[in-house]
């Protein structure tokens, strides 16, 4: 089967806001440009990119032509890449320029290898309770993950949450499916309308360790 996408929260982008580790997403997708800032070091058409490093910035774009927005110059009368944050990288100056130089290939908002992942167009908590400890967490997940995904956002609490059967209301999860796929639907939405504290009504799940599991 095709590798699966790897999906990120908006908290997860926001956590690479350094020059030495800086994510920003667009369109969807969550892009490492890390090594882009390593290569343009000390390059005053990288501070854009810096400020905007953890964030999403998608409004930089043209939703259509899925590149930089364009307007008419008001001075020359002629479309030029609108950048109301300032002019950065990979962007033609808007009057001709001698020490412009467009050897660099690809510019790097088209270039896929900087992508890590996809953003999450939702996400939500739940709650998750390991039946042997007792223990508790909240965690953040992408509604576009499959359990095992989320499984693999929990190792962080418990390194053992693999040998665990995952169960939500006595029915046992399946790994391969999403939470809505598994009966675990996102009820965000309702509780807004109803004015209830999401925190109050979270869907839970269970791990049932795997050694306890008798047959009924």
């Amino acid at each position: 089967s095709a590798m699966r996408p790897r999906y990120l929260t908006p908290q997860e982008v926001s956590l690479h806001n350094v020059p030495e580790d800086a994510w920003v997403s667009f369109l969807g997708a969550v892009y490492d440009l890390t090594p882009l800032c390593d290569q343009y070091k000390g390059d005053l058409l990288l501070k854009p990119i810096i400020e905007a490093a953890g964030q999403d910035i998608s409004h930089w774009f043209d939703l259509k032509t899925k590149d930089i927005r364009t307007h008419v110059d008001p001075v020359t009368n002629t479309v030029t890449f609108h950048t109301p944050q300032g002019r950065f990288l990979h962007v033609p100056p808007p009057y001709p320029s001698t020490d412009w130089a467009n050897d660099f290939g690809r510019p790097w908002w088209r270039d896929t290898s900087y992508q890590v992942g996809l953003l999450s167009k939702k996400t939500r908590f739940i709650r998750v309770i390991n039946t042997l400890t007792s223990q508790e967490h909240i965690i953040e997940v992408c509604t576009e993950e499959i359990l095992s995904e989320i499984l693999h956002r929990y190792l962080k609490y418990n390194a053992h949450a693999g040998s665990y059967t995952w169960k939500h209301a006595e029915h046992e999860l399946d790994m391969g499916l999403t939470l809505d796929e598994n009966g675990v639907p996102d009820e965000d939405e309702e509780f807004l309308r109803l004015r209830l504290e999401p925190d109050d009504y979270r869907q839970t799940l269970y791990l049932c360790y795997n050694d306890d599991l008798t047959e009924a």
